[in-house]
């Protein structure tokens, strides 16, 4: 599946591939939080999808929910959909923790506290090998 991504989003680290998602890490060691981008070609909004293809999107959001709670065992998960500045349609799954600076309001526009070297490969790998192990 040919696809491209929104100049923002190609700054995100790679996770891996789902079937239909591109999965994204965001830098932020506030919050664990990563991205699905569906790897299809001019996509904004859900109305870009096909009925089939929302399905797919809705069963990886779940599969993406559920394993960041479990990695990471947060007080709640965020799932949005806000392609304001990001034109390219991308669901962010956010762990929030009551204790997390942003806590209760939202993690837009705050400051993040970037992950330290080797600490984001790590967080990166452990994420990846549950979505791999989703996957067998």
């Amino acid at each position: 599946m040919a696809f491209s991504l929104h100049p923002s989003l190609e700054k995100k680290d790679f996770i891996c591939d789902l079937p239909f998602c591109r999965v994204l890490f965001e830098d932020n060691a506030l919050c664990p939080w990563i991205f699905l981008v569906p790897r299809k070609e001019n996509v904004r909004n859900m109305l870009d999808l096909t009925t089939d293809e929302r399905i797919d999107l809705m069963k990886e959001m779940e599969i993406a929910e559920q394993l960041m709670t479990k990695l990471f065992h947060p007080t709640q998960t965020n799932v949005a959909m806000i392609g304001n500045l990001t034109p390219q349609l991308h669901v962010h799954v956010i762990c929030r923790y009551e204790t997390d600076p942003y806590w209760p309001g939202t993690v837009w526009n705050q400051p993040a506290k970037k992950y330290p070297e080797p600490a984001k490969q790590e967080v990166i790998n452990k994420i990846r090998k549950e979505f791999e192990a989703c996957q067998k």
